[in-house]
C-alpha cells in the first residue's frame, strides 16, 4: 500500500486560498445577477421605464455568464459554494428592488457602487492570481472589464444624481465588502 505523498510547504495555504476566491467570486456573480433582476422587474412594471429595464436584463446576462463559468469552476475544482447563498440572493433582490423603487437614478447609483467594490476586488485578485494561475487571472480580467462597462454606463444614466447618493454608494459599498469577507470563509 503506498503512502499519500504529503503536501508541499504552502500548497495547503495556497489551495485554500483558491478556493475562498472560487466561493466568494461565485457568490458575487449570484448577488449581483439578483441585484439586477430586482430592479428589472421594478422597472417593468413602471411605465416609460422599458429602456432602463432593457438595459438592466442586458446587464443580468452579462452577470449569468460569470456565474455559470465560477459554478463550472467550483465543480471543476471541488470547492463548495457559500453557505450564505440563499441569503444572498434574497438580500441581493430586495436590494435590488429597493434601490429600483427609489428610482432609476438610485439603481444606478446602486451598481455604480456594487461594481466600484468589485472592480477593486477583482484587481487585487488578478494581481494575486496572474503568475500562479495566468488562465484564471485572464478569465478575472474579462469579468472586471464587463463590471467597468456597468459602472460605466450607470455614471452615464445619472448614478450620482440619486438623492442621498453619498449615503447611498457607502451603505452598499459597505455591505459589499462584509459580504465579500463572509463569503469567503463560510
Amino acid at each position: 500500500m503506498t503512502r499519500p505523498i504529503p503536501a508541499r510547504p504552502g500548497s495547503a495555504a495556497s489551495t485554500a486560498r483558491l478556493a475562498e476566491i472560487l466561493r466568494v467570486d461565485q457568490a458575487g456573480e449570484l448577488a449581483a445577477v439578483h441585484i439586477y433582476r430586482g430592479q428589472a422587474a421594478v422597472m417593468r412594471a413602471a411605465p416609460g421605464r422599458e429602456r432602463i429595464a432593457d438595459q438592466l436584463r442586458e446587464m443580468e446576462g452579462h452577470e449569468q455568464v460569470h456565474l455559470t463559468r465560477f459554478n463550472e469552476l467550483l465543480t471543476e475544482r471541488g470547492v463548495r459554494p457559500t453557505l450564505m447563498s440563499p441569503i444572498w440572493r434574497a438580500a441581493a433582490f430586495a436590494l435590488g428592488a429597493g434601490t429600483a423603487l427609489l428610482g432609476d437614478k438610485a439603481a444606478h447609483a446602486c451598481t455604480e457602487a456594487v461594481e466600484t467594490v468589485i472592480e477593486k476586488h477583482y484587481a487585487g485578485q488578478i494581481e494575486e492570481l496572474k503568475d500562479r494561475d495566468p488562465a484564471l487571472a485572464a478569465e478575472l480580467s474579462q469579468f472586471r472589464d464587463d463590471e467597468l462597462a456597468h459602472r460605466d454606463l450607470a455614471v452615464e444614466e445619472g448614478a450620482h444624481e440619486a438623492t442621498a447618493y453619498p449615503l447611498l454608494t457607502a451603505v452598499i459599498q459597505a455591505g459589499c465588502r462584509a459580504a465579500i469577507k463572509i463569503s469567503e470563509k463560510i
